[in-house]
């Protein structure tokens, strides 16, 4: 049985002020011609559809028009509920759209009944966990010690009855320790949600959510496809892809990658403002890409969103690397040598700031401010 997995769509997600909308119906499209080409048995949604647990209308109406897409293609499709979304929205209709093949995981409720499917190796049952704390496993079982996500991952596990001679795949939306992490996503302080691979060594196939970087962790059976789209500055180097998983006779498992290559992409650069504004420089790349760019000049330079944004319109950040922000200075409390003048304490206050000693323009510029405003004052 071959599976296409993808996890954390994150639909309707805004990077800074910019919507990725457009992006993602393009990579959805892309995603329904890989279908096309590879023929998978099922596509499995592992959590995260959307970025809000109240999506908005054009989000929906987007997942909606990729759900019709792969029910047209007579395609079996999983989604469980991710962090991100909210169990109880993802959960509507699923009784409903389960009679079309579209399986959408219900609220956890303590037991977990797999769907089963048949091919020429015999049954394959697929369970589909939501995204869960311990909280939400306690009320279930309270005759059970439960203070870890690994604690409370077990728990369910072992109540789901798994039949370790049949092929079994778990969905879930989880956090495995020893992953790989982007900035973009959310976990507790103190690793409170890790969960230990081992809880899901009976599965022949783990597929996991949550984590943006395609890896495995433990073994190839328990596997992140990872983002299909990057939504962070750390994400930039990553090769986005959709993981395809081949099942086959028992302990007979395959895995795949391939690549996604979106409309706009997300990069990042560096240099000078003389450097990233000429001509000669961006000519060869693509400008309406969603771009972090850092400026190494010394000083800053004033309105450099605004004048960057008009070659860059997706600059989504704008940061410096030099003197001083290498320099974490902490501001003097005050003045040792009270016989200084507000010119000279000013231009000791920018040095310790700064890393590094005024020009005589400024220091021109700020010796004529303090002389217009004593001039106010005299008058």
């Amino acid at each position: 049985m071959k599976f296409l997995h993808l996890s954390d769509l994150h639909l309707g997600k805004r990077v800074k002020e910019f919507p990725m909308l457009e992006n993602q119906e393009y990579i959805l499209d892309m995603i329904l011609k890989i279908t096309d080409t590879e023929k998978p048995d099922c596509v499995i949604i592992a959590g995260d559809v959307y970025d809000k647990s109240i999506p908005s209308t054009e989000a929906v109406q987007l997942f909606d028009k990729f759900l019709f897409s792969l029910y047209q293609r007579k395609l079996n499709v999983f989604v469980i509920s991710g962090n991100h979304d909210s169990a109880e929205r993802i959960a509507f209709g699923g009784r409903l759209m389960s009679l079309s093949g579209i399986y959408m995981s219900p609220v956890y409720n303590g037991k977990i009944q797999p769907v089963r499917l048949h091919d020429t190796f015999g049954a394959v049952n697929i369970y589909m966990l939501p995204f869960v704390k311990p909280v939400h496993i306690r009320k279930f079982y309270p005759d059970k010690e439960i203070n870890t996500c690994t604690d409370a991952l077990r728990t369910v596990i072992d109540n789901m009855n798994v039949d370790s001679g049949e092929r079994n795949i778990l969905i879930a939306h989880q956090f495995v320790t020893g992953a790989s992490l982007s900035n973009s996503e959310e976990f507790s302080v103190g690793g409170t949600d890790n969960v230990d691979s081992d809880v899901f060594k009976i599965f022949d196939y783990t597929a996991l959510g949550h984590i943006h970087r395609p890896q495995n962790v433990g073994s190839p059976a328990i596997r992140y496809c990872g983002s299909q789209l990057k939504y962070s500055l750390d994400e930039v180097s990553q090769q986005k892809s959709v993981t395809i998983a081949e099942l086959n006779e028992k302990g007979n498992l395959r895995i795949s990658e391939i690549p996604l290559v979106p409309k706009y992409d997300m990069k990042s650069y560096k240099g000078s403002y003389s450097q990233i504004t000429d001509p000669e420089f961006y000519k060869n790349i693509n400008t309406d890409d969603y771009i972090f760019i850092t400026l190494t000049d010394e000083t800053d330079i004033p309105d450099a969103v605004r004048k960057l944004q008009k070659i860059y319109p997706r600059m989504v950040q704008l940061s410096y690397d030099n003197r001083r922000t290498r320099n974490h200075s902490v501001i003097k409390s005050g003045i040792k040598n009270q016989d200084l003048s507000p010119a000279q304490i000013f231009s000791e206050f920018y040095e310790s700031q700064c890393n590094h000693r005024m020009t005589d323009e400024q220091l021109s510029f700020v010796n004529n401010l303090i002389q217009k405003v004593w001039e106010e004052e005299i008058l």
